[in-house]
C-alpha cells in the first residue's frame, strides 16, 4: 500500500539495482565460532543463496557488509568481480552496518535514480522474483524507499508493519520496542528493502541510536522518510515460509529442508565452509 505523500525526486533513469547484504552477525545461540551467514543452507554457505538471488534480480552490484572472521566470508567468494565487502567493525545496528558500505557508492550519491536493496545474509530462502517485484514497485511509483512485508502467525521477534486507521503505513517497530497492541501485529518486516541509494545514505547521516537498545536500526529510515514528506511504499510480497528466521541449529535444520526441497540449491556458485 503506497502512502500519499508525493515525490519531487521522480526515478529518471533505469540503472541496474545494487544489493547491500548485511553478513556480520555472530550467530552468538548457533553453537559455532563460525560466521552465522557461513553456516550451510542446500550444502553452502547460506549467504550464498541471497547472492544469487540478487543476481538473478538484475543486481549489478552486490556488497557484503562483514565483520567477525571476514575472512572466511571473503574466501567464499573469491574470484567473483560482483562482490564488494564492507567491513563493520563494531556491531551496532542495521543502519550502521549498511552505512559501512557508503563508501562504495559515491557515484550512486551523485544523482538519484539509483536502486539499492539492502537484504539480511541470514535469509536463504529469498526469492529473485519477490525482489523484482519490489523493484517494479519502487520505480513505478518513484518511491524512495520500498518495503516488502508479510504476515505470519509468529511475529515474535519481527519488526512489526504499524499502519493508521486508514491502513497506511505509518513505520516499523522493533519488537522489542512494541506496546502490548503492537506486538498482536502480525504483518511484518523481514528485511527486505530497496532504496534511492543518494537518499538512503542522506538518511543515515542523521540516524540517532535506538534509546534501549543504543544501536542505529535501518528500520527507523522509512518513518522519517514519511516525515519530510517522501514518497515510501509497502508490498506485500514476501510468502510466510520465507520469513523463517535462522537463530539456533535447529532452526538452521528446518531451513535446510525447505531450501532442499524447493530443488534450488545449485552447487558449484561458492566453496562450502565448515566450522
Amino acid at each position: 500500500m503506497s502512502t500519499d505523500q508525493s515525490n519531487p525526486c521522480q526515478q529518471p533513469a533505469r540503472h541496474a539495482p545494487s544489493a547491500i547484504i548485511l553478513a556480520a552477525g555472530l550467530g552468538k545461540r548457533m553453537n559455532s565460532d563460525l560466521p552465522k551467514v557461513l553456516h550451510e543452507v542446500g550444502g553452502r554457505p547460506m549467504v550464498c543463496a541471497v547472492v544469487d538471488a540478487c543476481r538473478e534480480a538484475g543486481c549489478g552490484r552486490i556488497v557484503l557488509v562483514v565483520g567477525h572472521k571476514q575472512e572466511l566470508v571473503r574466501a567464499v567468494f573469491a574470484g567473483q568481480r560482483d562482490v564488494e565487502f564492507a567491513v563493520q567493525d563494531r556491531q551496532l545496528g542495521t543502519g550502521h552496518a549498511t552505512r559501512c558500505a557508503e563508501s562504495l557508492f559515491a557515484a550512486e550519491k551523485r544523482e538519484p535514480g539509483h536502486a539499492v536493496f539492502v537484504l539480511a545474509g541470514d535469509g536463504p530462502l529469498i526469492r529473485a522474483h519477490t525482489l523484482a517485484a519490489m523493484l517494479d514497485r519502487h520505480r513505478a511509483t518513484g518511491a524512495l524507499c520500498t518495503l516488502a512485508s508479510s504476515v505470519i502467525d509468529d511475529p515474535t521477534g519481527y519488526g512489526r508493519i504499524v499502519r493508521d486507521g486508514a491502513g497506511r503505513f505509518v513505520g516499523i517497530v522493533e519488537h522489542r520496542d512494541c506496546t502490548p497492541a503492537q506486538l498482536a501485529i502480525r504483518e511484518v518486516y523481514p528485511s527486505y528493502a530497496v532504496f534511492d541509494a543518494r537518499t538512503l545514505f542522506d538518511e543515515l547521516a542523521t540516524l540517532r541510536p535506538n534509546e534501549r537498545a543504543g544501536e542505529y536500526f535501518i528500520t527507523d529510515v522509512p518513518a522519517s522518510l514519511l516525515a519530510k514528506g517522501r514518497r515510501v511504499e509497502v508490498i506485500a510480497a514476501v510468502p510466510p515460509e520465507d520469513v523463517l528466521s535462522i537463530n539456533t541449529p535447529e532452526q538452521l535444520a528446518e531451513v535446510d529442508r525447505i531450501y532442499r526441497a524447493r530443488g534450488s540449491a545449485a552447487p558449484g556458485a561458492a566453496r562450502s565452509v565448515h566450522a
